[in-house]
């Protein structure tokens, strides 16, 4: 699911495409270790690659199966996951005669019309013909903007993004929010990067339109005319568009205009009929992400020629549908989207991807199926016993800063002591009765699904912020920090093997699921979560030194992971992994001074040969083990605000002396690291 607001951190990018289902403790995960020294490779020196030390022989022996473009910790709980949830979906698709709008008959009808793929490739393209009739009615820039602003009330999107969400500087009131989009590549990066891996995928994405276009009906002549006026409109929204590290600051994203001044500053589009359009009412202003953009969109409606943009929209409603189309719109989509840009060698099976529809469209329904199944309330009571005890030592760690004054400190305690903890899954369930899921057709069903998302949303709009829904469905493999409501969430589907087990010592847990609660805790202080209160709004509460302070120690993080050649001659980009980077090393302090508490923690009783700071440690490495693809990690550190999984690994460690003490590294181990030149900022 994707998460709206701009800076909602995430422990990782969502595994699968396929959706990221879950399962408690399941028959696949039983008798698994958390920490299994059977994955080490010792020899290798802990302290010339800890990454390899941890994991070496696990890495040679899992190589990335064709349908991944990598294959690590989350694909091993995610594909146990898919195992359970596949068993429910089949189980709710044999049901007949099941009472309408009842679970069983929405998953279940959901579930078998994609899984019906005669019916879908008899259908081929006609389930969208009335959509792709209504463009080419098009006659002019009013009519191109009703038909945008009507494909955004069916939750097709289109253009830019719109979406309703808490106003960051009065988190109470809902707002409606407009973002910069329209684009078939990735970001702004690929239509402007000219390393020769980028004008690879560039080249790519100009045939990928061509082979679209005559899939629709074009020649070829057409087509080429055609995709080429598409891809110059994508070039000029892109040039207009905000680089991903821009969008990293949250007072940049932050323009609220009443409707007569956005409208003054995009000739051509009258916010108050494009509201009343997108089926708002009795709303006088908007946020607007990047109001540049919404200009150029403005002079692109005149500027462009109307059949361009006709083009141009059908192109982008079928791009958006093929996965769910007859195949041969499928697999020429997967051709570019997976193999050309992510490395992908074959699709996943079919059942694994409308799995991952049916969670992402009516999720909070087969959650409750699988939580009924599957989570345990022990599991539960102690994840809440970690995050209290993670809780109470961030408070202590605060305390005893040395570049923080009293001031600011005890507005960093009042936030953390705020925090809103929810595990496993929310309080009370979304209610779907208002959507109409069928036997007779899989776009239909996924259509439905889309536009009732939006009304959902628009029906937030002059209502209390519902601060107990969640942005993540129970069995998702992640967890993230929301600093509108200043909330740490751990969905069900992550609270297990490799990551946690209620029964495992304390050393693996807290170097696992305890690194990822004390990840998230962080984020509440990264460089954006810092910038919103306890309250949730975004306001400055630091005095101008600490907030220094805090710069000159989080961009000697920046430095630190921007040196890191990760891929050829492609570094990471500290700037934009600067949050997950603080987050990561924040989070392994702030878990392994938790763990100390413990009575294992304050033992030197070995098990498996290995103490209790070693076991930590390795916990930890090992929740990162990945093989990953260089297509997928090329595109990775374009757009991925989390580094490498390698370096998520290395780096925090190399700035903690307890880990210099477990593994007795050196001067002149490659990890090595002077004490004067280790990161320290939570």
């Amino acid at each position: 699911m994707q998460l709206k607001h701009a800076v909602i951190a995430g422990l990782a990018i969502l595994v699968a495409s396929c959706g990221q289902p879950g399962e408690g403790k399941n028959e696949a995960a039983a008798g698994r270790k958390l920490l299994d020294p059977a994955n080490m490779d010792t020899t290798v020196k802990p302290g010339d690659n800890f990454f390899q030390y941890a994991n070496g022989t696990w890495l040679k022996n899992n190589p990335i199966p064709k349908s991944k473009t990598r294959w690590g910790s989350f694909n091993e709980l995610d594909e146990n996951n898919n195992a359970v949830l596949h068993s429910l979906l089949d189980s709710a698709a044999k049901i007949t005669g099941a009472p309408k709008g009842s679970s069983a008959q929405m998953v279940g009808d959901f579930y078998r019309t994609g899984m019906d793929s005669m019916a879908i490739e008899k259908a081929g393209i006609t389930p969208l013909n009335p959509i792709l009739a209504r463009i080419n009615a098009i006659t002019d820039a009013a009519s191109l903007l009703s038909e945008i602003s009507l494909q955004h009330t069916e939750g097709l999107g289109g253009v830019f993004g719109f979406y309703v969400s808490p106003d960051d500087k009065n988190v109470t009131h809902e707002m409606c929010q407009f973002g910069q989009g329209g684009l078939g590549m990735p970001g702004k990066e690929y239509y402007f990067d000219n390393d020769a891996r980028t004008q690879k995928i560039r080249d790519a994405y100009k045939k990928y339109l061509v082979n679209m276009l005559m899939l629709m009906g074009e020649d070829e002549a057409t087509a080429a005319k055609d995709a080429a006026n598409i891809y110059g409109l994508e070039e000029k929204l892109a040039k207009a568009s905000f680089t991903r590290v821009e969008m990293r600051d949250p007072y940049k994203l932050y323009n609220k205009f009443n409707l007569a001044g956005i409208t003054a500053k995009t000739p051509g589009i009258d916010w108050s009929s494009l509201m009343a359009e997108l089926k708002v009412k009795g709303e006088d202003s908007v946020i607007v992400g990047n109001p540049g953009f919404f200009a150029e969109f403005a002079k692109q409606l005149k500027a462009t020629p109307i059949e361009t943009w006709k083009k141009y929209l059908s192109f982008h409603v079928v791009n958006g549908m093929a996965p769910f189309l007859s195949s041969a719109f499928d697999t020429t989509r997967f051709a570019f989207y997976g193999k050309t840009l992510r490395g992908q060698e074959e699709q996943e099976v079919r059942w694994k991807r409308v799995l991952g529809i049916v969670d992402g469209s009516i999720g909070d329904m087969l959650g409750q199926m699988y939580v009924d199944r599957t989570f345990k309330p022990e599991a539960k009571q102690r994840m809440l016993e970690l995050v209290n005890n993670l809780q109470q030592t961030y408070a202590e760690r605060i305390q005893k800063l040395d570049w923080m004054s009293n001031e600011t400190k005890q507005k960093a305690l009042t936030k953390l002591n705020t925090f809103m903890k929810k595990i496993g899954y929310a309080d009370k369930w979304k209610d779907y009765s208002s959507m109409t899921i069928s036997g007779e057709s899989y776009v239909a069903n996924i259509l439905a699904a889309s536009k009732w998302q939006y009304d959902y949303d628009l029906n937030k709009l002059g209502k209390p912020v519902d601060r107990t829904e969640w942005g993540m469905t129970p069995p998702t493999v992640n967890a993230y920090y929301n600093p509108a409501f200043n909330e740490i969430v751990f969905p069900a589907g992550i609270l297990q093997w490799p990551f946690f087990d209620e029964h495992a010592d304390d050393a693996v847990n807290y170097g696992g699921i305890g690194g990822v609660i004390g990840h998230e805790m962080t984020h509440g202080f990264d460089d954006q979560g810092r910038l919103y209160g306890a309250d949730g709004n975004l306001a400055n509460w630091w005095t101008p030194q600490d907030s220094a302070n805090f710069t000159t120690k989080a961009n000697v993080v920046v430095d630190m992971y921007g040196q890191v050649v990760a891929l050829d001659t492609q570094k990471i980009n500290g700037h934009l992994t600067e949050g997950e980077n603080l987050a990561d090393l924040g989070g392994l302090a702030i878990a392994y001074e938790a763990f100390k508490k413990t009575k294992q923690g304050q033992s030197e009783e070995k098990i498996d040969g290995l103490t209790p700071d070693q076991r930590f440690f390795l916990s930890w490495a090992q929740v990162w083990r990945a093989n990953t693809r260089p297509e997928e990690l090329a595109q990775r550190l374009k757009t991925d605000p989390h580094s490498p999984n390698e370096y998520r690994c290395n780096i925090p460690v190399s700035n903690m002396e307890p880990w210099y003490q477990a593994f007795n590294i050196k001067p002149g181990d490659k990890m090595y690291r002077p004490e004067n030149e280790r990161a320290k900022v939570w």
